[in-house]
This record gives structure tokens, sequence and C-alpha cells, in this order.
């Protein structure tokens, strides 16, 4: 009996300290070349690993982020550096740093958006976001499941469907989908002036573009309805160039 105890109570801080003291992110890259994935901490929280890595082709990289941990995390593609950490990516640049440091990225990127609860808040809040527009398909899913838990995701390469006058190109290649708002500048793409708030601000022709092709990813500021997860777990994974479910 005072085995089981022991195990039970070996148990029970195994998962207090998951909880309470830390989760786990799994990045890979399931891509067929190489992606130098980003990262920024939200107000006041730590950014991860320097703010960014390289990671080839079938590589993964394991990293903890404190219990209550927000930010957002993208992959650069076409990405140079020196022996200083200094160069540039085709997308998803952040000024020209292999280590970010604080920078966000240059849209358009595909981003991983997270705000991580602690065991007092409660549950967890994901998503994927195309906002900013679209360079290469990511998910981020709870390893193992969970109730209420779900797959946030744009599994497809959107490039390939990119209307023309979105389209970002380096050396003739598109390498880009910008946001109708980049592109257009305009409120209503933009969900900013007379159309800042989700009564004012829908889904234009280019949003539904988006969202015919990844239903599971933020085609525009207000898109929460069916993009936003919620979940309640100690390690979660994302893929870059994940398989098409």
């Amino acid at each position: 009996m005072a085995s089981c105890n022991v195990f039970l109570l070996c148990l029970y801080l195994c998962m207090f300290i998951s909880f309470s003291c830390g989760i786990q992110l799994i990045l890979v890259n399931n891509c067929n070349e190489s992606v130098w994935p980003a990262a920024l901490g939200g107000a006041g929280q730590p950014t991860p690993e320097g703010g960014g890595f390289h990671l080839g082709v079938g590589e993964e990289a394991v990293f903890d982020v404190p219990s209550g941990w927000s930010g957002r995390i993208w992959g650069r593609q076409g990405c140079c550096f020196d022996d200083q950490g200094k160069g540039s990516c085709d997308s998803g640049d952040c000024g020209g740093l292999l280590r970010c440091g604080g920078a966000g990225g240059a849209p358009p990127a595909s981003v991983v958006e997270m705000t991580l609860g602690t065991a007092k808040s409660g549950l967890h809040y994901y998503d994927v976001s195309l906002v900013d527009g679209f360079n290469l398909p990511v998910a981020m899913a709870p390893v193992g499941g969970g109730v209420g838990c779900g797959v946030a995701a744009c599994e497809v390469d959107l490039n390939e469907y990119c209307p023309s006058k979105l389209e970002v190109k380096k050396g003739g290649k598109v390498v880009g989908c910008r946001s109708a708002c980049l592109a257009l500048k305009a409120d209503r793409y933009c969900c900013t002036g007379e159309y800042g708030s989700p009564k004012s601000c829908k889904a234009t022709l280019f949003s539904h573009l988006f969202k015919s092709i990844c239903p599971r990813a933020y085609s525009f500021a207000f898109d929460d309805s069916s993009s936003l997860r919620t979940c309640r777990a100690s390690r979660y994974l994302i893929t870059f160039c994940p398989p098409n479910r």
C-alpha cells in the first residue's frame, strides 16, 4: 500500500509540475527544405531560443515555455546567414537576423498564436492566423489529444492558389501570399476604422478564398468561431508542412 501511495504521489507531482511550471513545445520540419522557425513572446513574456534557429529537413526542436506564456511562432524560408547570424530570408524575415531577439516577422507569414493559461486560469488558446498572409503550411495540436482539444492548421500550400495581386515573388518563385489588408490597404480588409468591430467587419472575397482552402485557420481578424482552439495539455506539436488531412 505504501509503494502504491508513493507512486500516486509521484504521478501527481509530475502532473502538477507539468501544468504549473511549463509547457513543452515540439517543432517539426516536415517540409522538403530547411525552415528557420522564429518566436516572439507577448508583452512581458520571454522569447524562447533567442527568437530563431535553423531546422533542417526532418529535424525537430523541443523547448519549454513557462505556464501562462503567450506569443507567436512562424516559419522562415529561403534564409542565408553568416557566422554572426546576419543575413536575410525570402519570407518571414525579422530584420535580417537568425535570432530575432524580440523582432516580429515581415508579412506575409503564417503565424501560430497561443496563450497558454496557468493551472489557475484554465484553458490554453491557440490558432493559426493568415491575417498577416501566408508563406508555408503549419499546424498546432496537443500531443495525445485531450478534452475539447483540436487542431489549428493551414495544411495546404496557399501559394499555389494565391491571386496574382496578392503574390510575393523572389527569383520568379511565389514565396508568399499577402493578405488583402496588406495588398489593398483598405479598412474593409483590415478591420480598422468604421470596420473595426465584429459587427461591421465581415469576411470578404479574399478571406472566403483563404477559408475555403484552410478552414481551420484565421482568414480575417474576427474569424474566431471556426479558428480559435482551446485545450489543456502539457505538450504541443507544431509542424511545418504538416500532412494534408
